[in-house]
């Protein structure tokens, strides 16, 4: 049973309200033995949530562990531009003339600068490859709920709810044989897209992450993370629309992100990290 936060103001699954209320969600995938976060820490939504509100745009998140989940505006849907991306990668390492052999060259060639470099023909010849079926089933198996596909990719639709838990489930979601590239390629996007979370990574934890955002514009200006430390997980989905540029909307994200994150890393002062390494260690 997933025990949803609602602090005051924030919308959640099934209602908005505060206190606590239980929600049913689908189990993650088979994958690494999972921990609850570190002792001690919750997220500051509520700070997160008052710092979006004086923003201009729009803006809605969702963090996720194991066992809890907190939301602004988590069901929102909005438009997933290169987002997505991490969603056509997994979909065709999935596939089963892929899942159990080697990657080709061709094939490193054409996933590895999607992700790292946000390729958008590498996007589109991958959509092409596997079509949208397949990203409809992968967002089946990951139990989204908000999900919708379009003709043209970067226009699926896309929740941080849905978001928060497809990073949670990545790594039960990748095949055993592709898991540890595919997560290399998300922990090294180049320095150029590294702004809002790439700038707010807890110390000493691990961080994959993919953003879109909308050809420089501010009008979409997005973020989804997987932060990974021994066998505790925690994963967060930013979504802005609407930023007057898109300076402003990485200056959003930023500050949602740090204040979510905040205490993160200092919650480990004094405390035994939990057993066991990750998989790309």
């Amino acid at each position: 049973m997933l025990a949803v936060v609602v602090a005051a103001g924030l919308v959640a699954v099934g209602g908005v309200g505060a206190g606590t209320a239980p929600a049913r969600d689908t189990p993650a995938p088979a994958g690494p033995a999972l921990a609850e976060a570190p002792p001690g820490w919750v997220p500051s939504v509520a700070e997160a949530a008052a710092f979006a509100a004086t923003r201009a745009g729009a803006v809605s998140f969702s963090v996720r562990t194991p066992l809890q989940a907190w939301e602004l505006f988590g069901d929102q849907q909005e438009p997933s531009a290169s987002v997505v991306k991490a969603m056509l990668l997994t979909a065709y390492l999935r596939r089963p003339s892929v899942s159990a052999r080697p990657l080709t060259r061709t094939e490193t060639r054409l996933l590895a600068p999607m992700i790292r470099k946000s390729d958008n023909r590498a996007a589109t010849r991958v959509r092409d490859r596997i079509g949208n079926a397949a990203l409809e089933q992968l967002a089946r198996d990951a139990g989204m709920t908000g999900f919708a596909t379009d003709p043209i990719w970067s226009r699926a639709r896309i929740t941080a709810a849905d978001q928060s838990r497809f990073f949670l489930a990545l790594e039960g979601l990748l095949p055993p044989l592709h898991r540890a590239t595919a997560l290399r390629w998300l922990a090294t996007i180049v320095p150029s897209q590294r702004w809002g979370v790439g700038r707010e990574r807890p110390a000493g934890w691990r961080l994959y992450f993919k953003g879109g955002w909308g050809s420089g514009t501010g009008a979409v200006n997005h973020q989804v993370a997987l932060l990974a430390l021994g066998s505790w997980r925690v994963s967060v989905a930013v979504l802005t629309t609407g930023s007057p540029t898109h300076e402003y909307g990485n200056a959003t994200l930023r500050g949602v992100f740090h204040r979510l994150l905040r205490g993160l890393a200092t919650e480990l002062v004094g405390e035994a990290r939990p057993a066991g390494r990750h998989l790309t260690e």
